[in-house]
């Protein structure tokens, strides 16, 4: 949507209501009321042609006779006649429009045809389309309320977009029940034209804006959407509940990278990518957006604690060290400082426990030097109400201390004691959870947003390649119709790639095997060739630490016996004879085209670490060395890799760049969709890692196939 267009749609002069009605409840009624109700300054133009005036304003029956130029059209009329509502609107000059009615591809294919009669009209008049199927949108800063929800929020400088019109009605009761303000509030619905890409580029250049909240349930355009929430995110905090994470693809995935990467996988990485913060529920989106809002970034992981009780205290230690969080440590100068005005009974480590009968001078006395501890990058403080603890007075003495430099969390554990205290900690900008938890959670996504917001510049390697190589091989698959890139096949690609690959070659009989098992040298390995045999070791197709010729002639027929029984309308080639490779880490890498943000990268330890706990980590290509790198660090079984419990340390660094040479092979042909490299084996520093075994799928017809 064109900025002139954006500005008609958050800031209007003069608002036609399409529908408006005189009987309280409906939809058209509901809008000129809360307009009216919500101050808005400029003109409110009922159109409805059987009405005179609604809520006192004088109504018209069609906006082009009545010459008014309109800025923003809201139109709440029956399905059927939405699109003549809206050519209406435009030929009075409206260049925004927001469509409350539902009933459109919500409901069916017939509805999809009405909603694509809609946007046409749109399209042929330069209108901006939200919608439909929304409650609108509401901008605070401008008095504007052009929804049917039930009250106009006080302003703040959190935005909100939603998919959901539902859930924003519950955003803003939640809202307004804690004193919470909006800066904008927007219902996107089923968006037609306007979607979340369009908003997050308008809210990142709102200067009434602080933080993006939102709430997406899809992405119309992945790359778009890429693009757009990195430059946001560069600005100013996005915060993002993404649902409907199901498995994505219609089809089922053939490979172990496939099968792992669903939707939910796919999200994770490209918010990662891009700098949005991931909410995990509601709860967990404005925990984190009202910190953002009110609270500045910390430097680091490191949090100082104070609390008039040993459980919350501990429950806060367990929270943070669980969450990757640091407990400050907290020097002998600085717990001598806290000595001199805490009783003798309290605590001076972290956390720093001022006893149960703290008043909030106490508190105040641990606050003012922690603050200022260089060692401290965050503080939490929790109260429970004991006698002394002065809930009240101890919120806003804090506020008053805060000097702003380092971010402030409070939980203030209780109810009916807690209440007012809540309230004004609320109003005074500080942020305040029921659970230690909840809070720390929040210092850990602000903490990685702050190291997003420092990350090096993007610098994505280019590897001199075989491309003529790699074309070959896809070129005779795609004309022979062959979707599935065996081993043979998948290890002529990644040699291009200069992946290291052993000694081999494929045998149709068994004199042949006992040949190439001659010729490459012993021991050898020998893996059945079928293009619809993914998984080799299911049907007795693989056998290793062949030594003699003896050894590989009956293992060779043997194999093929077996394999023919277990899959007789398997086209097999024969077997693939292969040298035997020297022992080490088993690492499996991989691919999966995902169909909104393309490639994905796979990384995780072989065996049982894939295959029964699931521990592996993605990212989007392109990916850098630092990326390739995080990635490992991010498994749960990076320490093995490093040398943990007696295990021999590996070449982290030849890992790393075998995912920037996938990462290029993906980028380079859009027709491959998996990639699966299982295992990759990985030596000791200096010692060269080698694919063990390889298979890829490809696209055979498509847009983005390499001529």
């Amino acid at each position: 949507m064109e900025p002139q267009n954006l500005k008609e749609l958050f800031e209007p002069q003069t608002i036609a209501v399409i529908g408006a009605s005189r009987s309280p409840g409906k939809v058209g009624h509901e809008l000129v009321a809360n307009l009216i109700n919500g101050g808005f300054a400029g003109r409110i133009v009922p159109v409805n042609p059987s009405a005179t005036e609604v809520l006192g304003l004088p109504c018209v029956a069609d906006l082009a006779k009545a010459k008014i130029k309109v800025d923003l059209a809201l139109v709440a009329v029956p399905t059927a006649r939405v699109a003549d509502a809206i050519r209406g609107a435009a030929r009075a000059g409206a260049k925004a429009a927001v469509v409350v009615t539902a009933g459109f591809k919500e409901v069916g294919e017939a509805g999809a045809v009405l909603e694509q009669e809609v946007l046409k009209v749109c399209q042929e008049y330069g209108v901006g389309l939200m919608g439909p199927n929304c409650i609108g949108l509401i901008n605070t800063h401008h008095r504007m309320n052009a929804t049917f929800a039930s009250s106009l929020p006080r302003p703040g400088s959190i935005s909100v977009i939603s998919q959901s019109g539902a859930l924003c009605v519950a955003i803003l009761d939640w809202a307004a029940a804690r004193g919470i303000g909006f800066a904008k509030v927007v219902s996107f619905g089923n968006k037609a034209d306007l979607d979340e890409t369009d908003f997050l580029q308008a809210l990142a250049d709102d200067d009434a804006t602080k933080v993006i909240a939102g709430y997406l349930e899809s992405i119309t355009d992945g790359d778009a959407f890429l693009r757009e929430a990195e430059r946001a995110a560069d600005k100013k905090p996005v915060v993002i509940l993404k649902v409907g994470t199901t498995k994505a693809g219609a089809k089922a995935a053939s490979s172990h990278t496939g099968s792992l990467a669903g939707a939910d996988m796919a999200y994770g990485a490209a918010f990662r990518r891009t700098g949005v913060i991931r909410a995990e529920g509601f709860e967990a989106l404005f925990d984190y957006s009202l910190a953002f809002a009110t609270q500045p970034l910390p430097t680091g992981r490191r949090v100082a604690v104070i609390t008039n009780a040993g459980g919350p205290g501990i429950m806060a230690a367990d929270a943070i060290e669980s969450m990757d969080m640091v407990m400050a440590p907290l020097s002998e100068a600085t717990r001598a400082k806290l000595a001199e005005g805490l009783p003798a009974t309290a605590a001076t480590g972290n956390p720093v426990d001022v006893i149960g009968d703290a008043d909030p001078e106490r508190y105040f006395h641990a606050f003012e030097i922690l603050q200022d501890d260089p060692e401290v990058d965050a503080l939490m403080i929790l109260a429970t109400p004991q006698n002394m603890t002065q809930p009240l007075a101890l919120a806003e003495g804090l506020a008053a201390r805060h000097h702003g430099k380092k971010p402030l969390v409070t939980a203030f554990l209780g109810g009916r004691d807690m209440q007012d205290a809540i309230a004004r900690l609320t109003d005074l900008g500080i942020p305040n959870y029921d659970s230690p938890s909840r809070a720390v959670r929040t210092l850990r996504a602000m903490a990685e947003y702050a190291a997003w917001r420092e990350r090096p510049v993007r610098v994505v390697t280019r590897f001199p390649v075989n491309r003529r190589r790699v074309e070959r091989v896809l070129t005779w698959h795609r004309r022979m119709g062959i979707g599935q890139v065996g081993e043979v096949e998948a290890k002529e690609i990644l040699r291009a790639y200069d992946f290291r690959v052993l000694p081999g070659s494929l045998a149709t009989t068994a004199d042949q095997a006992v040949e190439t098992a001659a010729r490459i040298g012993y021991p050898v390995v020998l893996k059945i060739s079928s293009p619809e045999i993914i998984h080799k070791s299911d049907f007795g197709g693989v056998r290793v630490n062949l030594s003699t010729p003896e050894q590989v002639r009956d293992a060779f027929d043997l194999m093929m016996l077996r394999v023919r029984r277990r899959a007789p309308e398997a086209r097999i080639r024969g077997a693939f004879v292969e040298q035997m490779g020297p022992r080490g880490r088993e690492v499996i890498l991989g691919m999966t085209r995902d169909p909104q943000f393309g490639p994905m990268l796979m990384f995780g330890l072989g065996g049982i670490f894939v295959e029964v706990m699931k521990d592996v980590t993605f990212h989007l290509a392109p990916i850098t060395s630092q990326e390739a790198l995080q990635m490992l660090k991010s498994t749960r079984s990076y320490a093995l890799l490093e040398g943990a419990r007696g295990q021999a340390p590996v070449d982290l660094d030849a890992v790393a760049e075998a995912l920037q040479r996938i990462s290029q092979l993906a980028t380079d042909y859009k027709e491959i969709q998996e990639l699966d490299i299982n295992p990759f084996i990985v030596g000791g520093l200096g010692s060269p890692a080698y694919v063990a075994d390889a298979r890829m799928s490809i696209r055979l017809h498509g847009e983005g196939d390499t001529p």
